[in-house]
């Protein structure tokens, strides 16, 4: 068993400061690195060292496989880790981290390699008898063979990216005539996003549920589950808000998928924390769509119902130790939902807002947990993913657990960017929701223009709000005035203390 007792975090934001966090707790040493950009941020300040990596595009330092491996060998870590995005799931990544003789937090490259093409994994899926979506285990050749390959699965049909992830190379097609013109505008955002244009065709599944198992597996031949994420409020096929247990999932159909999930893990030979995803039809029949090798941004949740620290398990893994616990001592403890709170505007499709953070101030309180990567006086950088942070709580059941994160949202200021917080109250509050009565197109079933009209007043209105007091405590740094002089002439906080 090798200590680790150095590790260079190969990313930036929350999901850094977050292994900075629980690497502190374990008394191993971090290493931040950073973009130009980034030099100021939370997650340089969260480690014991940090090197500048490159300049702001993501190709020119955080995606420097060889030159990230090289500095962590440079500066004695005994470990990387990849975090999620960027290179957490770039087997040849993990194989330049070996070559330096430094420890990849994360599975060994075969499975990386295995489960990275989609249509290689549905080939391993079948051979290890866990349902998949029908459709192509191999990438379609021409438009002609797509066409014969829908007709043969029927319509409505999935085009998916081969190398694919996040939504990107993904269409839906309802009728023949529509293929040709998907399946070229799915080619090229899959070369575009992945440098690997091979597409596939899945039966889409209409009014699905995205419901993900996450599993840990050591090197002794050990894997369990950690039980089901329910994931299937998202827009653009990216999650938003994400929950912990299903409200669908039943204890036999939870046993029957966290089996399946086992079972993919251990048909590619997997080790570390990873996450088997499905999707789930009206009438609860699941199929699996795809793994992913790595941390997931809405960990917290399970983190919350377990009470296990997944980043911790991750590095004891890595050591070269046996979990440290079975199957049956893992135990479901109440509920907890995930809000991720991204620099977008609802109103206009949920296009990013970076810029300036004039405000930011999370909320507090019993069961509520903040993971953020910027802070107020900072920015949300055009050149990254745009999310600010990701609130999750916990509650002894599912309507406690929704009207603390209600709460808690309500708590939350923001000024300078438009976010998605008017919006996951709209969720959280919304009757369907708390009804557990929704799919993946919760958005176009409920979010209709004029619900995005009464968001963008409530948003301006909270942006005022908080502008308003960003000034105001700025009056009061630079001219001395005394709290009691502020309170008196400013309109927004008297307001706000009478409501």
């Amino acid at each position: 068993m090798r200590k680790i007792r150095k590790i260079l975090i190969a990313n930036r934001g929350e999901i850094a400061v977050r292994i900075a966090r629980t690497c502190r707790e374990l008394g191993i040493r971090t290493v931040a690195i950073y973009s130009v950009p980034d030099r100021r941020s939370p997650h340089v300040r969260a480690c014991d060292e940090a090197y500048e990596i490159g300049p702001a595009a993501s190709r020119n330092s955080y995606l420097k496989a060889g030159d990230i491996a090289a500095l962590a060998a440079h500066v004695k870590a005994d470990a990387v880790h990849p975090g999620y995005g960027f290179l957490a799931e770039n087997a040849d990544f993990a194989e330049a981290c070996a070559r330096h003789g430094v420890t990849f937090v994360g599975p060994p490259p075969s499975a990386l390699r295995a489960m990275g093409d989609k249509t290689a994994a549905r080939q391993l899926m079948q051979d290890a008898a866990v349902p998949v979506v029908p459709g192509t285990i191999e990438p379609v050749k021409s438009d002609e063979e797509a066409l014969a390959m829908a007709e043969d699965v029927g319509y409505p049909i999935l085009l998916k990216a081969a190398a694919g992830g996040g939504g990107k190379g993904m269409r839906a097609v309802r009728q023949a005539a529509d293929l040709p013109r998907a399946l070229s505008s799915a080619r090229g955002e899959a070369a575009s996003a992945f440098g690997d244009d091979r597409v596939f065709i899945e039966k889409l599944i209409v009014k699905p549920r995205h419901i993900e198992l996450q599993i840990l597996a050591d090197g002794h031949g050990n894997c369990i589950h950690l039980f089901e994420r329910e994931c299937s409020i998202q827009r653009r096929h990216q999650k938003v808000i994400e929950e912990a247990p299903s409200p669908i999932i039943t204890d036999t159909l939870r046993k029957q998928m966290g089996a399946a999930a086992v079972a993919a893990a251990l048909s590619c030979g997997y080790v570390n924390a990873g996450t088997v995803e499905f999707l789930v039809d009206d009438e609860r029949n699941f199929y699996f769509m795809e793994m992913n090798t790595r941390l997931q941004v809405e960990h917290p949740v399970t983190e919350w119902i377990t009470g296990i620290d997944l980043v911790a398990e991750q590095i004891r893994i890595a050591e070269g130790a046996s979990l440290g616990f079975s199957q049956s001592d893992v135990q479901l403890t109440g509920h907890a939902v995930e809000s991720r709170i991204y620099a977008e505007d609802p109103d206009n499709d949920f296009l990013p807002d970076p810029g300036p953070l004039l405000r930011h101030r999370v909320p507090s309180g019993p069961g509520v947990r903040v993971d953020a990567g910027v802070e107020e006086g900072g920015r949300v950088e055009i050149y990254y993913d745009p999310m600010i942070s990701k609130i999750s709580t916990w509650g002894r059941t599912r309507a406690e657990c929704l009207r603390r994160m209600d709460r808690a949202l309500a708590e939350y200021e923001i000024a300078g960017v438009r976010t998605t917080i008017p919006f996951c109250r709209f969720v959280v509050q919304h009757e369907a929701f708390v009804r557990g009565d929704f799919s993946t197109h919760f958005v176009e079933d409920h979010f209709s223009p004029e619900a995005r009209a009464s968001l963008q007043s409530a948003d301006s209105n909270a942006v005022a709000v908080a502008a308003a007091m960003a000034y105001e405590e700025l009056n009061t740094a630079e001219n001395g005035v005394s709290d009691g002089d502020r309170r008196a002439r400013s309109p927004w906080l008297n307001r706000r203390e009478l409501q």
